[in-house]
């Protein structure tokens, strides 16, 4: 089972005032809960884990928009370093899909994916997602990814939640596994904004009245 580097319930993060906090997010923000430098550097763990178990065939690098897109980059610059300096090396290649699953608040009977999956078949895919919480909307593109018939499929995922309605999903790659806190941040978004943080925070709850128009959920 993959071990991601578990955060405890009773953490409460840090000063913000110690980090470098945009102007504009100063007052929304409760506390730095993942400091960018502790991302970067798990991430690049991630990355020699990744390449050890794939490293020998082409790999798909599949991005999960629009949370995921930092991740993603960060661990295929990492990828890419390990190209060019280890003993070995494979040609990456990525791909993308978005996935709807609320609207307003509302969670809407199916799931609309995004994306031509098709090109998979027969591939090595490494799915790339920000956060999992209750798995539901993963195991749907791993069903529809299934169908399409790759030659394996793995998942990282940056954080994972722990929270009680969870059906036990956990992915193959795991960055931290986090007690079930509202972060934004490093392109974990709230109705949009965040995205342009580069820490993973805790958010205000006052904060969520303020951004809370037109709200759009992923899990």
């Amino acid at each position: 089972m993959a071990h991601g580097l578990q955060i405890k319930d009773e953490e409460s993060g840090y000063n913000k005032n110690l980090f470098c906090i945009p102007k504009h997010y100063e007052e929304d923000l409760e506390r730095v809960f993942i400091p960018h430098g502790v991302i970067l550097d798990r991430t690049e763990r991630l990355a020699r884990d990744i390449m050890q178990d794939m490293g020998n065939h082409h790999i798909v690098a599949l991005c999960v928009l629009k949370g995921g897109y930092k991740f993603f980059a960060d661990l295929l610059d990492h990828i890419k370093a390990l190209n060019q300096n280890g003993d070995k090396s494979v040609p990456i290649t990525v791909d993308f899909v978005r996935i709807k699953s609320y609207c307003k608040d509302t969670p809407t009977e199916k799931m609309s994916i995004v994306g031509e999956l098709s090109t998979l078949n027969g591939k090595n895919v490494l799915v790339v997602e920000d956060i999992i919480k209750t798995g539901r909307t993963m195991k749907a593109l791993l069903s529809e990814l299934k169908d399409n018939e790759p030659k394996m499929v793995k998942v990282v995922s940056l954080l994972i939640k722990r929270i009680y309605r969870s059906p036990g999903y956990r992915p193959d790659y795991i960055g931290f596994e986090i007690p079930d806190k509202f972060v934004v941040g490093y392109a974990l978004d709230y109705n949009e904004y965040f995205r342009d943080l580069n820490h993973i925070c805790i958010l205000k709850e006052r904060a969520k009245e303020k951004y809370k128009s037109n709200v759009r959920l992923l899990e």
